[in-house]
């Protein structure tokens, strides 16, 4: 019974975390931190793929700094590479990036206007689950699930209490 109890609150934890980041992700907050999913291998074996990171927009960006960036040719996609060299000319500062799995830097250097910011930290796997509720039966999984572990559970402390009431009678 106590082991089901763990179980249960460890479940409802997991399934609150995953809720959480899940708005986060959903409505970052500009110029503030912003939760991401990695969709690519490319920065393995740094940041797998399937993990979450934090992205925070600093001044300042240097080598070896890893960037979250707007990919040019695919706005609404974006990329996180490691900074391996700078450019600073009258346009402004160029960053040559490379994913750490690539071999060659990336043929096109990124615009200060485009990076988002810098990874902060990543937790490893954490991204499938919160492209799973993202979807909707993963959406409808963080709502049913825990509302039937709850109803079971409370159906099963009025079981308990009506077998007590009927066998305080028969006393």
């Amino acid at each position: 019974m106590k082991l089901f109890k763990i179980i249960y609150y460890i479940f409802i934890a997991s399934i609150a975390a995953i809720a959480v980041l899940l708005v986060v992700s959903v409505f970052p907050i500009t110029g503030n931190y912003k939760l991401l999913v990695v969709q690519s291998g490319s920065m393995e074996p740094a940041i797998k793929m399937g993990s979450v990171v934090i992205v925070k927009p600093i001044d300042d960006y240097q080598i070896n700094d890893v960037i979250t960036f707007v990919n040019p040719k695919k706005r609404q996609e974006l990329i996180s590479h490691r900074i391996v060299d700078l450019e600073v000319s009258e346009g402004g500062t160029f960053y040559i990036t490379k994913g750490d799995a690539n071999e060659d830097p990336d043929a096109r250097k990124v615009v200060k206007d485009e990076v988002i910011g810098k990874i902060l930290f990543s937790v490893p796997y954490l991204g499938y689950a919160v492209d799973f509720a993202k979807k909707p039966l993963g959406f409808a999984s963080i709502i049913i699930i825990p509302a039937a572990v709850i109803i079971f559970d409370e159906i099963k402390k009025i079981f308990k209490e009506v077998k007590k009431k009927k066998e305080q009678r028969k006393t």
